[in-house]
């Protein structure tokens, strides 16, 4: 079996190449300039380079190697989209037909137009649905009363801002919000709320209504923990069956010897 991968940044592509590789899956990769990690785009069988906006590019590559699959994993800095966009026409003739480019306009117009080419592209988690974040409390704390209504709040307000296509995450203290992600990403929207908590604070991350789990689907990691207890946040909820955790047990380790909760909330319908 072969499948091909579109890898941006972060650790993503590579929990997926070591995966393919334990199913013996051969991967044939586009790898993202100035996004992918070199070293991890070794274990694929084979590496083109590319640049944001080279459709054709890209489209050859598959159609060379004859791949019928493809995912789309991994972080695009997105204001790279305003200073390191390099479009070709077949990238200008999908960009021009579309009302607006918010993420989620913009991913499904290239995953539409590879699979115009019979590129399929199949869910981010087709070879590791183990990612997908459980229900239910992972760590030793349970939330307190306050961090609870925080919480619910903060899926309130996630699902608003995902709906408008803003963002994912919201940093919720004491019944107000104090934070939400635009384009400077989670971790930096933890920091701003940080700031802002007097006393304790909670992270809410929820899918988008109607999310689209080919791509762009939201995730939490070893990271989001550290910028939280750098930031003094105490707790995070993230939605369950529609979000991603990465090294979730060092996450719960890490949780409970830094006295952090975390939740894996109730789907939302």
């Amino acid at each position: 079996m072969r499948m091909g991968l579109i890898a941006g940044s972060g650790q993503f592509p590579l929990i997926f190449l070591k995966a393919a590789e334990l199913k013996g899956v051969e991967v044939f990769a586009l790898a993202l300039e100035g996004e992918a990690d070199p070293e991890s785009m070794k274990l694929a069988r084979s590496v083109e380079w590319v640049c944001l906006g080279e459709m054709e590019k890209m489209m050859l590559f598959f159609k060379k190697n004859n791949i019928q699959e493809a995912v789309l994993l991994g972080a695009v800095n997105k204001t790279k989209m305003f200073s390191d966009f390099k479009p070709d026409m077949t990238a200008i003739s999908i960009v021009s037909r579309m009302k607006d480019t918010h993420d989620d306009a913009l991913l499904r117009a290239f995953a539409d137009a590879l699979e115009t080419r019979g590129i399929k592209i199949r869910p981010s988690t087709l070879l590791l649905p183990e990612l997908v974040s459980p229900p239910g409390c992972w760590t030793a704390r349970k939330p307190s009363g306050s961090e609870e209504a925080d919480m619910k709040l903060g899926v309130d307000i996630a699902r608003k801002i995902g709906a408008l296509d803003i963002g994912q995450s919201v940093v919720v203290g004491g019944g107000s919000v104090l934070a939400v992600e635009a384009m400077d990403g989670t971790d930096a929207t933890i920091k701003r709320g940080g700031a802002l908590a007097k006393k304790g604070a909670v992270v809410v991350k929820t899918a988008k209504p109607g999310q689209d789990m080919r791509f762009d689907v939201p995730a939490v990691g070893m990271d989001t923990l550290r910028s939280m207890k750098d930031a003094g946040v105490t707790a995070l909820g993230v939605e369950a069956e529609k979000t991603l955790s990465f090294d979730r047990q060092e996450m719960v380790k890490f949780a409970d010897e830094s006295g952090i909760s975390i939740v894996g909330l109730e789907p939302v319908a």
